[in-house]
């Protein structure tokens, strides 16, 4: 996931508009970082089994 995409879903959330521009950089580096290694796992499960996907 890119920046551009991950501060995009943030700025949904009325929680993201109360931190301070420091605390949404890393808020958005963690958001990513998490969301990179969930579909990273994803990815492996499914190549695992065969899925395509």
């Amino acid at each position: 996931m890119t920046f551009q995409e991950a501060i995009r879903i943030l700025m949904l959330s009325p929680c993201y508009w109360r931190l301070q521009p420091r605390a949404r950089m890393v808020l958005v580096r963690e958001y990513c970082a998490s969301f990179n290694a969930m579909d990273r796992k994803q990815r492996q499960r499914a190549k695992k089994t065969g899925d395509r996907g």
